[in-house]
């Protein structure tokens, strides 16, 4: 059965390193015989969650912005995947503030099991990732049926463009091709 698999990238930089292993993955996901949508959140408008809680009642937010969209994306994936620059050893504003707008999904009928981390820091330390890991955890703890899969970082990566020839593009693609 072939898997829908929405990746969702959180740079706001043209040709960031974290959307070169989005791009990848979505490459290893396609050559594997299954769909993937690859939606960048750098000309997104996505507001602040108010914490009105309304959303656990209609499955929608109040708020009608592009994040409602991609909400809705994210209920019908079979897999999520989060690319983020990490900023001070955790995720992107970005992408926390799209986890924070995925209230609605709490007590939805989602459809995603694997949740796939993939990150990119300027940070040699491989731990670099571990707060975006956590992070992301706390957010998946939430959705019983759901799992982080995998996580992938790019480390040692400053200025745009400068991922390449890292080996994590290749791991990358490869996990992807896996799904």
């Amino acid at each position: 059965m072939n898997k829908n698999v929405l990746v969702v990238s959180s740079s706001l930089r043209s040709h960031s390193n974290s959307e070169r292993l989005a791009d990848e993955f979505v490459r290893g996901v396609q050559e594997s015989g299954n769909y993937a949508e690859h939606i960048s959140l750098r000309d997104k408008t996505i507001h602040f969650c108010k914490g009105c809680l309304t959303c656990q009642e209609s499955q929608r937010c109040v708020i009608h912005d592009d994040a409602d969209m991609i909400v809705q994306k994210m209920r019908t994936a079979d897999v999520i995947v989060f690319a983020t620059p990490i900023y001070y050893y955790e995720m992107s504003g970005q992408m926390k503030t799209l986890l924070d707008r995925a209230n609605p999904l709490f007590f939805s009928n989602y459809s995603f099991r694997d949740i796939y981390l993939l990150a990119a820091a300027a940070e040699e330390d491989i731990h670099a990732i571990d707060g975006a890991i956590a992070g992301l955890r706390g957010w998946i703890s939430c959705f019983p049926k759901a799992h982080l899969a995998g996580t992938i970082l790019g480390n040692g990566v400053d200025a745009a463009g400068t991922i390449e020839g890292h080996s994590a593009l290749q791991e990358a693609y490869e996990m992807g091709k896996a799904i």
